[in-house]
């Protein structure tokens, strides 16, 4: 016990293997919902829900306790929430390109994070790329799960006159979903913690209840096979010969790279664990997600980055790798319940897509809003999302009005010159992809 303390450093952080422990459960907890949305999502792109749910656990295991045993800080890693709707709704069915081929994408966007990692050129892209437009990807992104959610729910259809309308009410599915939003949403207000999960349990048991959702076999089984999606990125990879195919590649690693860069700063931060400003040891924490990015692929699931939800861990108390290091053995733990898989049905994630939907719009009061040669491609990227379905159509319409508008104020040599070469890309991008 005495080696875990020194190695974690637990007299130095002021904190202890219980205190530790119970952060760790706790944020697992707070995340757990992941391994059952995660898999309901990729299953609209084609993917079979078992393997999803046994590759998801694995890499946000493997990401999670490298994080903890490497970069030694108290966030956990899986797959995450924004970047799965890109590829299952706007790659795989708004592209048309089949789900092996977008898991290639994800595998070629993860070996270009190791190497940028490992060649430190990860801070000239963070910079080169402005705030305002970071922040605004995470906006947009919101908007865009929270419009998946509605649909989900059968609150937002389709209408051939008016583009889309409100669904009928009176359907069991439905109000079944409505009652989850009302739940997660009272249980977030409340501040309780691990809200969405329990705000998933709670529709799930309401939902079995009134004869909406089946009640599963079993609970407990052995590990879904992997078979359907192990290495299918590696024997796909030949596909990534197109420029469309590049872009999605590209689109990947950018939203991926500064999901997870942001979440990291905020959570060090709220820790109380930055130096001077700065994250020590980002190269490793950045290098746990790589690698957990990597391991998905390999095994099937979609892109993975830290989570806001390892916030709840912190706020018990979590301040060393170990509390990762308990969350990543309770995701190996978690692999023998996919039973439960049965009971998470698309109203039962709905509530949680919308919550964390509007947690991400959150960012929209960081856009410096007044100055519109900054808020007019913030902007274009946050609408862009959901009204294109499209992630990496916001981006590109975001990112090509950027050159223009600071040019026109001109402020054109503010703009770096990686935005430049990015206009001109999705420029090309859009016009191929859309001709």
């Amino acid at each position: 016990m005495s080696r875990l303390a020194s190695y974690f450093q637990f007299n130095k952080l002021g904190t202890s293997f219980k205190k530790e422990s119970i952060a760790g459960l706790t944020t697992f907890v707070a995340m757990s919902y992941i391994l059952f949305l995660n898999p309901n999502v990729l299953a609209a792109a084609g993917m079979d829900k078992g393997a999803v749910f046994t590759a998801s656990a694995i890499a946000a295991a493997t990401a999670t306790i490298f994080m903890g045993l490497v970069a030694k800080y108290p966030i956990a890693i899986a797959p995450g929430l924004g970047v799965n709707a890109y590829f299952a709704y706007s790659v795989v069915i708004g592209m048309k390109v089949s789900w092996q081929t977008a898991m290639a994408g994800i595998l070629v966007a993860a070996l270009i994070f190791l190497v940028l990692t490992l060649t430190h050129i990860r801070e000239k892209i963070i910079d080169a790329i402005p705030h305002n437009l970071r922040i605004a990807i995470a906006a947009g992104i919101g908007l865009f799960i929270a419009f998946i959610g509605l649909h989900n729910a059968g609150l937002i259809i389709a209408n051939s006159e008016t583009m889309v309308a409100m669904g009928p009410l009176t359907k069991g599915s439905t109000l079944l979903a409505i009652f989850g939003i009302a739940l997660t949403l009272i249980l977030i207000v409340k501040k309780v913690p691990a809200a969405i999960f329990f705000g998933m349990v709670g529709t799930a048991v309401v939902g079995i209840l009134f004869g909406q959702i089946a009640l599963p076999s079993s609970v407990v089984s052995s590990a879904p096979s992997l078979a359907p999606t192990f290495g299918q990125a590696w024997t796909h990879l030949g596909d990534i010969n197109s420029f469309e195919m590049i872009i999605v590649a590209l689109t990947f690693l950018i939203v991926v790279f500064f999901d997870t860069a942001g979440t990291l700063i905020g959570l060090t931060e709220q820790a109380g664990l930055l130096e001077d400003g700065k994250m020590p040891r980002a190269g490793k924490a950045l290098m746990a997600d790589a690698v957990g990015m990597t391991v998905g692929a390999t095994l099937g699931t979609s892109p993975t980055s830290a989570f806001v939800e390892s916030s709840s861990g912190i706020a018990v108390g979590g301040r060393s790798g170990f509390t990762s290091v308990v969350t990543g053995l309770l995701f190996i733990l978690a692999l023998f319940f996919s039973p439960l898989l049965a009971v998470v049905t698309s109203q039962v994630t709905a509530p949680a897509l919308i919550v964390v939907g509007i947690m991400m719009a959150g960012n929209l009061k960081k856009i410096q809003w007044e100055d519109m040669a900054i808020a007019a491609p913030a902007f274009l990227i946050v609408i862009g999302m959901p009204l294109t379905y499209s992630i990496s159509d916001g981006i590109a319409l975001g990112f090509i009005a950027y050159p223009i508008t600071m040019i026109a104020a001109k402020r054109g040599k503010e703009v770096n010159f990686l935005m430049y070469a990015l206009a001109v890309i999705f420029v090309a991008f859009l016009f191929y992809t859309h001709s």
